[in-house]
């Protein structure tokens, strides 16, 4: 099944306010870096380090 990153974002999100109840900022500042690592070079180290 493919989902769409800025959906498994909003997910990973929602869940993690919901679950840890963490400041607001920090998840933002970690799902914004998140998504600018996706598509950066390292992208393929992160994914072989991932797997």
């Amino acid at each position: 099944m493919n989902v769409p990153l800025w959906l498994a974002l909003i997910i990973v999100g929602w869940l993690g306010i919901k679950l840890t109840r963490p400041p607001v900022w920090l998840v933002l500042v970690l799902l914004a870096g998140g998504y600018l690592l996706a598509d950066s070079f390292l992208a393929p180290a992160i994914n072989s380090v991932a797997k």
